[in-house]
């Protein structure tokens, strides 16, 4: 089923702009088995609109029969400019007002940080308010990437640490473990990965998360914790688009050969075709080597039409689909209880 973006704080003059729902919400809202999502968006302007695709997407092939009322939210603290900021003031309501809508579940995504540490971020303390509402009024929260490393950090101080090269790529994934949440995966099942840094699983497990799957060479890919509420770390992407992993190595490219970074970006594994490979890594050691003239348009020339497979999208719909059919059964039982005592 499509997602319904939540309009009902949208004013009139802009909602005529938005390209969802594809139907009005009305025909959704009294299903009893309508789950309301939030999503909070704390990506920069340049993956912003991207990110917020990308999980429309994703939800809507995850929701089979499950209609989704879409909430879109944003953290005080994170500064947008141009059009990402006339999106955000038309389309999205500050985390601050979480308490005016229920919500079944939460996705709240990450962000390239500013500090090292990240109790430094502007928005570290809006952030620790969300996730202390979330365990208490959410039958289950998502948190994507950096979002992960920074709620387990104020939950548990468990620091994230950095590798020594950049694990980038479609990595392939082994399943640890049984649980709701990977039914009906295979053992082993491909995820993208974009990061420097990654957390120790010793310590996750020391501190009772449980880990569900990993990749080998870049650690713990999936883990949760169930509480009040089901706490579900991604490390991964599953929610990238064919070309997301693309983007971000001409943009990091870019970064080194304008000289904003000492890092030329590996190419990411499992991703490109031997052809198209081959010639970015021979571009790579051409400006390793100092040579840099027309250099990225050449980078850019080789990225223009690569045929590359989403090999992550139908394991990553089945993963989310688990999770919301997970909220409905909680929704669910909450709601027989209730009667019960009624």
């Amino acid at each position: 089923m499509p997602v319904y973006v939540d309009t009902s704080r949208i004013g009139k003059d802009h909602v005529a702009s938005l390209i969802w729902p594809r139907r009005p919400f009305r025909l959704a809202e009294h299903s009893s088995r309508c789950v309301t999502i939030g999503l909070v968006n704390n990506m920069p302007d340049s993956a912003f609109r991207a990110t917020e695709r990308q999980f429309i997407s994703l939800l809507e092939g995850a929701s089979d029969s499950i209609p989704i009322r879409l909430v879109l939210y944003r953290l005080p603290g994170i500064r947008h400019k141009g059009a990402t900021l006339h999106h955000v003031d038309s389309f999205y309501s500050s985390v601050e007002a979480l308490g005016e809508t229920p919500i079944d579940g939460m996705i709240v995504t990450g962000r390239e940080p500013i500090t090292e540490d990240l109790r430094a971020e502007a928005y570290w303390e809006s952030f620790t308010r969300l996730l202390s509402w979330a365990r208490e009024n959410t039958y289950s929260t998502v948190w994507s990437c950096l979002a992960a490393h920074a709620a387990i950090l104020y939950m548990h101080g468990i620091e994230r640490r950095k590798s020594e090269h950049k694990h980038f790529g479609v990595l392939e994934c082994t399943r640890e473990r049984g649980h709701a949440l990977l039914t009906g995966m295979p053992s082993r099942f491909s995820v993208p990965h974009s990061r420097w840094n990654g957390v120790a699983e010793e310590e996750l497990t020391d501190r009772g998360y449980t880990v569900l799957a990993r990749s080998n060479g870049a650690g713990v890919d999936t883990f949760v914790k169930h509480d009040r509420s089901l706490f579900v770390f991604f490390q991964g992407h599953p929610e990238y688009e064919a070309d997301t992993l693309l983007r971000e190595y001409r943009r990091d490219a870019g970064r080194f050969l304008r000289g904003e970074t000492d890092n030329y970006p590996l190419t990411p594994k499992g991703y490109f075709n031997q052809a198209t490979a081959d010639a970015l890594n021979a571009l790579r050691d051409e400006a390793l080597s100092g040579g840099s003239k027309h250099l990225l348009a050449r980078v850019s020339a080789v990225l223009e039409n690569p045929t590359i497979e989403n090999t992550w999208r139908t394991t990553a719909a089945l993963v989310y689909r688990n999770w919301l059919q997970h909220i409905c059964a909680c929704k669910e039982e909450r709601q027989m209880s209730r009667v019960r005592f009624a």
